[in-house]
């Protein structure tokens, strides 16, 4: 399988322009995993960009709380790996961003509901 790989990467950069083969040829370009990877997870933050319009109270805290940690974690990794994976990096700081908001909202909610039990509970009126 490797071979045959190798043969289309080859075949392919005949056809990268000049400008490109720099990004084509790095040791985290298009031609490794380090590249696809990070590529198809920006798909976890178009995701997470869609679930801010989610109602506060039907976010999930514990998936937040998950993709939120281990987007932190990836963050950091990313630049402790040689060579630097920047494109991991920022994607991974956006799935942190958007979990910790998702979180955040989550939260605040929840103490907000919160609340208004206790204010309805100390109501003498009910």
């Amino acid at each position: 399988m490797s071979v045959i790989y190798k043969n289309s990467m080859n075949a392919i950069s005949k056809f990268v322009p000049e400008k490109l083969q720099p990004l084509w040829k790095h040791p985290a370009g298009p031609q490794t995993i380090f590249f696809w990877a990070p590529a198809f997870k920006w798909g976890l933050v178009i995701a997470g960009l869609g679930d801010l319009q989610r109602p506060a109270h039907k976010v999930s805290i514990s998936q937040s709380c998950a993709l939120g940690i281990t987007g932190l974690i990836w963050t950091r990794y990313s630049l402790a790996i040689t060579p630097k994976n920047w494109n991991l990096f920022s994607v991974n700081l956006f799935v942190a961003c958007t979990a910790i908001y998702q979180v955040s909202r989550a939260v605040m909610y929840q103490r907000q509901q919160a609340a208004l039990e206790a204010a309805k509970s100390s109501d003498p009126v009910h």
